[in-house]
């Protein structure tokens, strides 16, 4: 009964939960990081200024990574660009265990765990939907989206517990492990395509013509520069790297980055505020599947509207939720807030399938995520230089309750999507 169940699953499927296997897995792997500064610190006499910056320059690797990323899966192929991802991730996790300098811990962390990890970005998951499904993409990038913070939810504490003992080598070593797992897996049962193995995406039309991704001739860099270099044409490539810029600086850069130290500014407790912020994963997953399943129901860019003004009407009262305690005001903002965190990653990519076609939405994506992550640094970097100017973190709450309100009006130019908007991007392949 059970095999003849599981040859009647849609193979789509499949590819849906190793992809989420691999970006759980990819959001646990950057998570390590900030689990292991002390130890680190420790045992070398390393400043938090040099661990911090290899953390950076993972963060920015980890950000631009991504477009190039989506046009070597049109090019080469998914599967093994994702293996190659995965085997990066490996090797970088694996040899910290050996390293004794602080510049191998930024070729390391920055740069291997930077790249790897930034191939199974959630633009692996844009990618995976829009083939694979041609029914339910919303709701299967929800769960994509909501893998984030499952990582971070399901691996971090073991990892903090393997860095205390028996130390962060077993950590480090536990991350490439995962990863290695996850190899055999993915080159086993992991199909580039439902045509490469003939058969049709979910949910799509059995009567439609048969046609699968082409393979461009230009390469994986030339293609995804190309592909920018004509998206910046179109108005609506800038209002959604715009409005995913904010998601970024609202979110990574401020609420992860901030949240705690603004708390503790406030007389709360560093591990209260610590545990509200593991709230707001909790909520994440929530709140993503449940914007996955909206996309596929509602106009995107409205919903867009509804998520950016929300959220920025949110930011204004922070500074007066926080203290010594925990208010129930303030658990409503927690509970919004995690299911806002992420909710406008299934419309953002729904709109970015919707204006430059289903050939080039993963690659559109790519950048609008690489923006999404310039945000979230140029705002961890802003509010800090205002808390260290003013004393105070107010001003910070304000100006990105200020830039979510420009997001939400921006997204009102694009709720439309004529014909004559995807022409603006010829094909990247031509």
């Amino acid at each position: 009964m059970l095999a003849r169940n599981l040859r009647t699953v849609h193979p789509a499927w499949v590819v849906a939960a190793l992809t989420l296997l691999a970006l759980v897995a990819g959001a646990a792997f950057r998570s390590t990081t900030g689990a292991l500064f002390a130890p680190l610190e420790t045992e070398f006499g390393w400043t938090r200024t040099g661990t911090s910056g290899a953390v950076t320059l993972n963060l920015i690797v980890y950000g631009l990574t991504a477009p190039f990323a989506a046009a070597a899966m049109e090019r080469l192929g998914v599967r093994r660009v994702v293996l190659a991802g995965l085997a990066l991730t490996a090797l970088g996790s694996g040899l910290t265990a050996v390293m004794t300098e602080l510049w191998q811990l930024w070729i390391l962390w920055g740069l291997f765990v930077g790249t790897g990890t930034g191939v199974m970005a959630l633009v692996f998951g844009s990618i995976v939907a829009n083939r694979w499904f041609a029914k339910r993409r919303g709701l299967v990038m929800g769960f994509f989206s909501g893998a984030n913070a499952c990582g971070q939810l399901v691996f971090l504490p073991l990892i903090v517990a393997l860095a205390h003992h028996p130390g962060w080598r077993a950590a480090a070593l536990a991350t490439a492990l995962v990863a290695a797992v996850i190899i055999p897996l993915v080159a086993l049962f992991f199909a580039d395509s439902p045509q490469a193995i003939g058969r049709r995406p979910f949910g799509e039309d059995p009567e439609s013509p048969v046609s699968g991704p082409r393979r461009p001739g230009a390469s994986a860099g030339r293609l995804a520069l190309t592909v920018l270099g004509d998206s910046l044409r179109s108005r609506a490539f800038w209002v959604l790297v715009f409005t995913f810029w904010v998601c970024g600086w609202s979110t990574n850069g401020l609420i992860q980055t901030h949240f705690i130290p603004a708390a503790h500014d406030h007389g709360m407790p560093a591990g209260t505020a610590a545990g509200l912020l593991a709230l707001i994963g909790v909520f994440d997953i929530i709140g993503t599947v449940a914007s996955g399943w909206l996309t596929d129901r509602f106009n995107p860019a409205l919903l867009l509207v509804a998520y950016y003004g929300l959220r920025g009407l949110s930011l204004v009262f922070v500074n007066t939720l926080l203290g010594p305690g925990i208010e129930p005001p303030l658990w409503i903002f927690i509970v919004f807030y995690g299911l806002d965190w992420v909710a406008t990653v299934p419309p953002t990519v729904a709109l970015c399938r919707v204006h430059f076609g289903l050939e080039r939405a993963g690659i559109v994506f790519g950048w609008v995520f690489a923006s999404h992550m310039v945000g979230a640094g140029v705002a961890a970097a802003a509010a800090g230089w205002i808390r260290e100017t003013t004393g105070s973190y107010q001003l910070a709450w304000v100006s990105a309750a200020v830039l979510c309100g420009l997001a939400a009006l921006s997204l009102l130019a694009i709720r439309k999507a004529p014909a004559a908007e995807r022409e603006l991007v010829p094909e990247a392949a031509a």
